[in-house]
Order: C-alpha cells, then structure tokens, then sequence
C-alpha cells in the first residue's frame, strides 16, 4: 500500500478525514485509486522527506482507505485500522514497512462510552452557546456521533502537544483512550473560559480607559473651542496646566507642581492664598526646564569678539580662550568658575558679556554688592509672607535658559549679620560636583545649574572668604597704562559717545594731544570709566554749541579743554625735583589705580619719642616699628641720636586713609637717609616689605605701582626680588622707560642709592 509520513495530526479508527490534493506529492505519486489503502506513519519531530530513517518514526501508526476523490482531486481517506510498525526503509524515493493490525482492548461497555459521549457533546454545546458563532458550531456538533469524531474534528484547538495526540492513539485500551480524549476535551473547554474571562476583564479595563481618554478628548476640545471664542476668560488653572505639560519639569518638580495646582483648583480664586500659589506656578512655569543642546563654538570667532569688544587684557583674553576651548571639547560646560579682579571700569563685566556673544548664549548680570541676607540668594521658603525666589533662580527665570552667562557682579561686597551668610550661600552655586541639582527654598525642588556659565567679578580678594575663593580662580585685570587709554578713548570710548549724542564724525573731532590731556589731567583711575564720562561731557558741550549753531564743525585741542571739561580735575603728585635728606619716594596701590606717596622724616631733640602721622593704618605703623627696630640694628652707633631725639614720620595726604606692609624698605631708606643726612635721587622709587633681618619680601599690585612711577617722571625702581615673575604683567612701554632692579635684602637698596 501507499506510506504516508505524517507529524503532529490526531488520527483514530472510525473517523473519515479530508487531504487536500498536494497529499500525493508528499506520498510521491501521481495518482491515487478510490478504495486504495494507505499506510500512515507517525513522525516523531518534523523533518523533510528525504531525512527520514526508521528511528525518526513512532512504533504505531493506522491504516486508512480511499473513500472518495472529489472533482478537484482531494481525497476523502476513513481510518479503519492502528498498525505496529517495523523495518521502515526508503528506497528509490518510496517508504517500505512492514505493518501488523494492533488488537483492541475492548474494556469501556457500549452504554457507558455513549453516556460519556453525551455528557461530552452536551458540554461543548453548552460551551459554544456563550458565542456570536455558536448556532454556526453546535450544527456541526450535532453531526459528531462518536467521542473519536468529537476529539479528531476539534484536534486542531486542542491544547495537546505531538507526543500527546500519539498517546491517545497508541494505547490498546478502549477506556483509556476514551479518558484521554474526555480530558482533553475538558481541559480545551475550561481554558477557553479562563481565557475568555482574562480578555473580557481586559476588554473592560481597555473599554474604561478609551471611554476616559475621549471624554478628556471631547473636553479639551469644547474647552478649546471656548477659549478660542472668549481668550480673556482662560483659566488660571486651565493655563497653567497647558504649561505645566509643555515646560519639561524633571520628576521631582513635576510632582511639586501638580501638588500645587490640585491645591489651586480646591482653594479657588476667593481663597486668600489664590495669589501665593498663582505667584509659585508662575515662576515655575516661566523657568526653562529643558537642557540645552551644546553648540558649536569656533574659537576663531570667539576671539575675534574679544578682540573687537575690548583693546589689550591680552593674557585675559588667552585664559578666556583657554575656558572656551575646554568647552568646545567637551561639548558642556567645565573647567574652573571665572573671578576677574581688578579695579572699576578696568572692562571686568563688560567682557562678560563679549563671552556671551562669542559663546552664542543668553547674558544675565546679578548685583552682589551690599546683600547681606542668605535668602537673596537661596530664596525664601513660601511659608513666609512676601517670599521671593533668590537672586540666581530670579536670573534664570531672566535669561529664559538653562545655559546663560551668569555674571555674579561685586562679590566681594558680600556682606553677613543675623539673617546668615551669603557668601557660604554661594558654595553650592559655585560648586560644580553640587550645582546640578541646586535648591532655592522658594522652588524646594531640585534646578540643574550645571550648564551655566558662572563668571564672578571683584575689586579686591581681600573680603572674601577662603572657602568661596578656593572654588575660583582668580584671573587679575590689571590697569590700563597710559597709551592703553589713548587707544580705548580713541577707538571706542569717543566713538560710542559721539554715537549716543546724535554727533556725527564731522561735527566733532579732538586732537591726540588734546586725549593725551585729558588722560593724564583729568582722570585718576586704573580704568576707563572716569574717561567715558569726560568723553560724553566733551560730546554734551560740543553738542549745545551745534544746536546753537556757533559751530558747524567742532575741533578740540589742548587749548580748548579748559573750555570745554573745566580747569584740571586731578593734580597728580610728581617726582621732587631736589634731593632732600630723610624724604623718600615710595609707590602705592590704590583702587583707582597706583601712586606714589612720600615718606617723610625729621628728628628734633627730645626723649626718643616717635610720632606717625598721615591717617595709617595698623599694618603700617607696624611697618615704622620693624624700619626703626631694624635701623638701630644696622646703624647701632648713629642710632644713639636716636635716642636724644623725637622722631617724626609723616605720609602726605593726611586725608587719605593708608595702609598695608608694601612701605617698609621705603621707610627704613627714608630713616637711613635723615641718620646719614644724606638725600637721594627723586628719580629713586621703591616698593616691598621688610622683616627684622633685612630681608625685602614681595608684594601686589605692582604693574599699577610701576604706571604711576612712569607718570611721575621716576626712572628707577626697586621692586623684590620675589616680584620678577609679575614684570611680565608690565605693559612694555611702562618697562622700556623704567629702570627695574629687583633686590633681595634692605642693604642692595641702600648700597645703590648711595646711603651705605
């Protein structure tokens, strides 16, 4: 007969089942007779045809026969008989096997097979009627008139794997197989209803949480419609919810807000805290929450901006490019946070906003001076009446950016009483392993200030404190020399004047001479800003003169100043012109830029009392005591005078308050000079501390103590040996007219000017 191999079918005797007509290409053949019989061999896993050996084959396996081929070639094949299968070989393409008819194990009686087939048939029918397609099913039911019809026709759905069908068709016994069948049936039965419970629970949800999103649907859009219709009538609540939604909150803040607007919604606008939680949901939503994506910054351009912004700075300029290559590199922003030191109008804030252009971000200036409360810059917490956010969040909420300049102006004008300490308030702003996830109290969540690029300026380091300062670096902005200012009052400063006046290039013009005039005579300062303010007074008179049309075309020389700017604002102290014992000159830093100051001595018969004058303060009259302690010691037989006389030291400028160790190799010359009576040259200056064995230690702000030795007509200097480093923060022209000698020990200074 015919072998078909077949895998994962449940075919029993007694049941006709229907092959399509490929049937015959899987036996091989071309053609099949009716009443031809077919051997069935059941296959153990699923492999091609010509893989097959006869391990790959179950032990049993059935016969059928032909009952019908119909039109278009498909067969009708009933199963009458379970074979043992033996000796299965593949030749020339077709299956040999030796075959033997299994005996029954007639054990289940006729009656007790039909009640469980009953019993089976009433259940799926029952099973059935709980579906749209059940009349369609239970018609078919009905046609089944045995357990082995039932399980064949719905084998398909069953949940039986290949080794399990096989089992219900190899077992001898009738009872056993029928049992098999019932169970599956059963089993079929009860995971459909599990299943169907599981999809109609699901359905359930699914259905309430689609009929929830199209009831908002339908509201947000009638809620549209009316706003649209009558925009003045928008709620608060309705704003602030779009808002919140849009603004990109982090988790944390998100929470915060939403606890906050449930709160609005229950209170209502008749509540007396309507307006406090209107004022937080307003600052909220008017940060900008999302994180900025890094731009591309060329460095070419970046300097470009600082060079055309602002005239010198050079190595300020190169520790700017430094930063913002650090940042193109990284692509976020790093390196150290920024304090530009110096005297006013020496360009500290305004070339923070060059470095906001340059950088293409958002520039945000934030006034330290004078706070003294912490919650100025930490916010005040809401349970409070009139809270407010701090400063820092204020000036985000300003830059409308998550990555500004952010400008911390004055900072060492920073101040602390009883309300705290502001200055250790700024710890975590400035502090880049903290600042990502920095808190105002007003906000009390979370702000990631880690993309801001904080920039703080200073006119000296001296009041702040160590721990603040220790999270900078200090970049000093020294003070414009002479020829500096020339080129910025030219290039810039009269320009930009002319500008805001409504002048035009024509109407004004003003000599070199003239700008070297007012530079030297009518400014003191290590800046510029007292210059712009003689430069728009320029512009201002010569502005009345045109609209009065005394002049078309106004020039301004030398001559003219005192017409224009008032006689001589400042009267600089300049070189003596003769030497003169006892007197000497000595350089200063001041915050208005350097000066020369004069020490002055004389002695007169008394008790060896010692006077100071000239408003000093306590570091400098230490200064006197160490000069006279360490002149009697190097001078021990002169300093018997000493003894029968007063001494009297006096600083010019009474007014002014003094102070500081610098004077003290100038001090103890001036007193060797009245010892020795011997003057020294007035083109002598000198600058550096003392200690009790001579030794001349270094001191600060020298590139301004050397401009203003360079103005007074000084031609030599002596500065501590210790301070030759900072000669290159000298601008060249100060250094090529000046004699610098750098000195180790009080002796080299006394030995050169002639006094030893």
């Amino acid at each position: 007969m015919l072998v078909l191999p077949v895998y994962d079918l449940l075919l029993l005797p007694g049941v006709t089942f229907y092959f399509k007509k490929d049937i015959l290409d899987r036996m091989q053949v071309e053609k099949v007779e009716k009443g031809e019989e077919i051997l069935f061999l059941i296959q153990k896993s699923e492999k091609r045809r010509e893989d097959l050996t006869m391990d790959d084959f179950q032990n049993k396996g059935l016969v059928g026969t032909v009952e019908n081929i119909d039109d278009d070639g498909n067969l009708s094949i009933r199963i009458h008989d379970r074979v043992e299968i033996s000796d299965v070989e593949l030749q020339n393409g077709e299956f040999m096997a030796d075959a033997a008819i299994c005996s029954e194990c007639t054990d289940l009686p006729e009656e007790e097979e039909k009640a469980i087939y009953k019993e089976t048939k009433d259940s799926l029918v029952q099973f059935v009627n709980g579906f749209p397609w059940g009349v369609w099913a239970r018609a078919f039911i009905q046609h089944w008139n045995t357990m082995t019809e039932i399980v064949c026709a719905i084998s398909g759905y069953l949940n039986l794997s290949a080794e399990e069908k096989y089992e219900i068709m190899e077992t001898d016994s009738e009872r056993e197989r029928v049992g098999l069948m019932q169970k599956a049936v059963y089993e079929f039965i009860e995971m459909a209803h599990v299943s169907n419970e599981a999809e109609s629970a699901q359905k359930e949800t699914h259905e309430r949480v689609y009929r929830e999103s199209a009831l908002k649907k339908q509201i947000d859009f009638l809620q549209q419609q009316l706003d649209e219709m009558h925009p003045e009538n928008i709620s608060d609540v309705r704003k602030f919810e779009k808002k919140i939604e849009e603004s990109g909150m982090n988790e944390e803040a998100l929470r915060e807000a939403q606890k906050v607007l449930n709160r609005m919604k229950q209170e209502g606008k008749d509540s007396h805290e309507y307006g406090l939680l209107y004022d937080y949901l307003d600052f909220m939503t008017s940060l900008y929450w999302k994180k900025a994506a890094p731009e591309e910054i060329d460095l070419n351009k970046a300097e470009q901006i600082l060079d055309e912004q602002h005239y010198g700075l050079k190595k300020v300029k190169e520790r700017i490019v430094e930063q913002i290559a650090v940042m193109a590199l990284n692509k976020k922003q790093s390196g150290s946070i920024l304090l530009f030191v110096g005297a006013p109008g020496t360009g500290k804030t305004s070339i923070c906003q060059s470095i906001a252009k340059a950088l293409n971000r958002e520039y945000v200036r934030i006034s330290l001076g004078g706070v003294r409360d912490e919650a100025e810059i930490r916010g005040h917490r809401r349970t409070y009446i009139g809270a407010m956010p701090g400063r820092i969040m204020e000036g985000m909420k300003r830059s409308g950016s998550s990555n500004p300049v952010m400008v911390l102006d004055e900072v060492d004008k920073l101040s602390h009483d009883y309300n705290g300490d502001p200055a250790s308030a700024l710890l975590e702003v400035l502090d880049p392993e903290q600042n990502f996830s920095f808190t105002d109290h007003y906000m009390n969540v979370p702000y990631d200030l880690s993309d801001v690029l904080f920039i703080c300026t200073a006119n000296s380091v001296d009041t702040i404190p160590e721990p603040l300062l220790n999270r900078m670096e200090v970049i000093s902005f020294p003070g414009y020399t002479a020829v500096e200012k020339f080129e910025i009052a030219k290039k810039y400063l009269l320009p930009n004047a002319m500008s805001v006046m409504g002048l035009k290039k024509q109407n004004l013009k003003v000599t070199d001479d003239a700008m070297r005039e007012i530079i030297n005579e009518y400014t003191m300062e290590s800046g510029v800003r007292g210059l712009k303010k003689q430069m728009e007074t320029l512009c201002r008179q010569a502005a009345v003169k045109l609209v009065k049309g005394e002049q078309k075309s106004i020039s301004v020389g030398v001559k003219r100043l005192k017409e224009f700017l008032g006689r001589k604002k400042i009267h600089h102290d300049v070189r003596m012109q003769e030497p003169q014992a006892g007197v000497v000159t000595g350089l200063a830093w001041t915050s208005a830029g350097g000066e020369i100051l004069f020490i002055e001595t004389s002695r007169t018969k008394g008790e060896g009392k010692v006077q100071i004058t000239g408003q000093l303060g306590d570091v400098m009259k230490e200064s006197v005591q160490i000069a006279l302690t360490l002149v009697k010691s190097m001078f021990p037989e002169e300093a018997e005078i000493l003894n029968q006389s007063d001494i009297h030291i006096h600083v010019p400028a009474g007014a002014v308050p003094k102070d500081g160790p610098s004077a003290g190799i100038t001090i103890v010359t001036a007193l060797t000079s009245m010892l020795k009576e011997k003057g020294i040259s007035p083109e002598y200056a000198m600058t550096g501390e003392v200690s009790l064995r001579g030794g001349v230690m270094p001191i600060g702000g020298l590139p301004e103590k050397l401009m203003a030795a360079q103005r007074a007509g000084i031609r030599t200097v002596f500065i501590p040996y210790e301070n030759r480093e900072d000669l290159e923060d000298v601008a060249d022209e100060v250094k090529e007219d000046l004699t610098i000698i750098p000195v180790k020990r009080i002796e080299e200074v006394l030995q050169k000017t002639n006094l030893i």
